[in-house]
């Protein structure tokens, strides 16, 4: 049995930071003590100077498993996120085939309970057509149902009013949605290719998919939620026009419309697009700084939920297609922690804040059954940090299956140091043996 106790480490939970000792008894916390823990029998680590965080949870990501897998697979980049002290994170359903019966999210499910290294739900995909695939979703096993309110793989794009005023009005499951007004990316894309033909670059990506079509389509999302009372999640918020649709007067566990921001839309702009090109293609666009600036502000003051990454890669051969041809994403759960530390280490962001945005609320949001704490009785999925200890990130120590990242030559302030998944040490400066990774549950009626 897993037995540890995690010693002077300093704890971030639930808006306090403090000193204490934390002892981890088979898949869960047993005991958080600040005036130290005295036992014999367990493994000790040491870990004064270091943070102690609950593993992220992030609900958004593509690892492209099933049918999909030259780009990335479950067993690679569930590793990928374990590096990054991710520990849970939620799939989306444009793979092949596309997860839209019951039957194909329970095989990837399957395909998970094998082969990821963190813990992991699956998103089940809409269509104009599998409403009674819909219904069948149990809500305590599954994180939601996920509609692109924008273009998409196959035939995922959700385009029939009535079907979506039925999905809003009668599945009682989580919503959440990619929004960007198909109509308006479609014409605005012809305008700009007929105008350029293939000298169009990556510089237009975010005048084609411009703010005006996220706020037509998040709005729209919006209205049908507060129409039938639904649980909406806005995925992925990238313009300062649609931080004005959402709330921050109530609680996260009263609010039935929430939203998340990613962090290539907290980090990057527009004006990089000359330097990385296609690399930062992504669909909703990494827009203007004055949008990233607004994005911030929502943030913080908790119109913004969660933050997460969308991690979506690709392989450099694909990427490096004349922009037309480029596909949209690109990958990032490996180094979202570290990218959100530096912007604590700034002054952006207090690490509190950070915490609560990446581990509180995405638990508190989905209803995930006993994670995103540092309380006793809650699954230990941990994250133990090594502040100022410099990590560059290159060729050599990235594990998407793509091979590369953005970020190639950032050197961060700090490293992750060691990564607990449900008590067991998967992640100690480098891959640790045993994996322990579980189907999340989530507790709803």
């Amino acid at each position: 049995m897993n037995h540890f106790i995690i010693r002077n480490a300093t704890v971030v939970n639930k808006g306090e930071v403090y000193q204490a000792d934390v002892e981890i008894e088979g898949n869960f916390i047993s005991r958080v003590e600040r005036s130290g823990i005295s036992n014999s029998a367990a493994k000790s680590i040491e870990a004064e100077g270091q943070w102690l965080l609950p593993g992220v949870i992030d609900d958004q990501v593509h690892f492209r498993e099933p049918g999909l897998t030259h780009k990335a697979e479950i067993a690679t980049e569930s590793r990928a996120a374990l590096a990054g002290g991710v520990t849970s994170y939620m799939e989306m359903p444009n793979v092949n085939p596309q997860t839209i019966t019951v039957e194909l999210l329970e095989e990837k499910m399957d395909i998970a309970a094998q082969r990821s290294a963190v813990n992991y739900s699956f998103f089940m995909g809409t269509t104009n057509h599998n409403l009674d695939e819909l219904r069948r979703v149990d809500p305590r096993n599954t994180c939601g149902v996920k509609i692109f309110m924008g273009s998409s793989t196959g035939d995922m794009l959700v385009d029939d009013e009535k079907m979506l005023e039925t999905i809003f009005g009668e599945i009682p499951l989580l919503i959440a949605t990619h929004c960007e007004c198909e109509s308006r990316v479609k014409s605005r894309s012809a305008e700009w290719i007929a105008r350029y033909g293939d000298s169009i670059t990556p510089e237009q990506h975010a005048i084609i998919r411009d703010d005006q079509a996220c706020y037509l389509s998040s709005s729209f999302a919006r209205d049908l939620a507060l129409k039938y009372n639904s649980r909406l999640h806005i995925l992925h918020i990238t313009s300062a026009i649609e931080t004005h649709l959402f709330r921050n007067d109530i609680p996260l566990k009263e609010k039935r419309i929430t939203s998340e921001v990613c962090v290539h839309h907290l980090h990057f702009t527009s004006a990089d697009y000359p330097r990385l090109g296609n690399l930062i293609k992504c669909n909703p666009s990494i827009k203007e700084a004055s949008n990233r600036e607004e994005l911030w502000k929502a943030l913080l003051d908790d119109r913004i939920d969660i933050i997460a990454t969308d991690h979506a890669p690709h392989t450099w051969d694909e990427k490096m297609n004349l922009y037309p041809k480029s596909p949209a994403g690109l990958p990032l759960v490996q180094h979202s922690l570290q990218m959100m530390l530096e912007y604590v280490k700034e002054g952006r962001i207090s690490i509190q804040e950070m915490v609560r945005k990446m581990c509180h609320a995405p638990a508190d949001c989905f209803q995930v059954h006993k994670r995103g704490y540092i309380d006793e009785g809650y699954y230990a999925d941990l994250v133990l940090v090594k502040p100022n200890t410099p990590y560059t990130v290159d060729k050599s120590n990235i594990y998407f299956k793509c091979g590369w990242s953005p970020l190639e030559g950032t050197t961060f302030s700090n490293s992750i140091d060691k990564v607990w998944v449900n008590g067991t040490l998967s992640w100690d400066n480098g891959f640790a043996g045993p994996l322990n990774p579980m189907r999340l549950a989530f507790d709803r009626n």
